[in-house]
C-alpha cells in the first residue's frame, strides 16, 4: 500500500495505491457492486451505479460524477470527493483510490489510517473472508502513528 498526500483543485486529498491479486472485473464488482460494498466499505451504498445517478448513504447525498466501467467510478458524497480507478496488471490489478476530504473531518495521516483498514477488508473479502470493522481498527494506532510520522514529520 502507498498512500500520498496531495492537493486537487485547491482542496486536501489522498491517494492511495493498492496491487491486488485478483482481475480488474473481479475488483470492479467488489468496488461498485452495493452487496459487495457492504462487507467492506465504510458505508452501505444503495447505486445502480450510473453516470448522474444520485443516492443516499449514511445520511449524505452523493452523486455518480464518472463511470466508466470497468476502469473507474467517481462520485461526490457530502462535501467530499472520491474515485476507484483500476488498471489491468500481469496478475492481477493496481486499484487507486483518491478521496479528496474536508480537513474539518480529520488531518489526511487520520485519513489514510482509515481508509488502508477499510482497504484491508477489501483485501479479506476478495480472497473469499470476511474482516470485521472491529478487527480490521485493531491496528488503527499503529497506522495512524504511521501516517502521522509520514505526512506530518511529527
Amino acid at each position: 500500500m502507498t498512500a500520498t498526500a496531495l492537493t486537487v483543485d485547491g482542496r486536501p486529498a489522498l491517494r492511495m495505491e493498492r496491487r491486488l491479486g485478483h482481475s480488474i472485473e473481479r475488483v470492479w464488482r467488489a468496488v461498485t457492486e452495493p452487496a459487495e460494498l457492504s462487507r467492506w466499505f465504510v458505508a452501505e451504498v444503495p447505486w445502480t451505479p450510473v453516470a448522474g445517478e444520485e443516492f443516499e448513504a449514511a445520511g449524505a447525498r452523493g452523486r455518480i460524477t464518472e463511470f466508466e466501467p470497468p476502469r473507474l467510478i467517481a462520485w461526490t458524497w457530502d462535501v467530499e470527493a472520491y474515485s476507484f480507478e483500476l488498471t489491468p496488471e500481469d496478475d492481477g490489478c493496481l486499484l487507486v483510490f483518491t478521496h479528496v476530504f474536508n480537513p474539518a473531518y480529520g488531518p489526511d495521516w487520520q485519513h489514510a489510517a482509515g481508509w488502508e483498514m477499510y482497504l484491508d477488508r477489501l483485501d479479506a473479502h476478495l480472497a473469499g473472508g470476511y474482516l470485521s470493522e472491529e478487527d480490521a481498527h485493531a491496528r488503527g494506532d499503529e497506522l495512524r502513528e504511521h501516517y502521522r510520522a509520514g505526512f506530518s514529520g511529527a
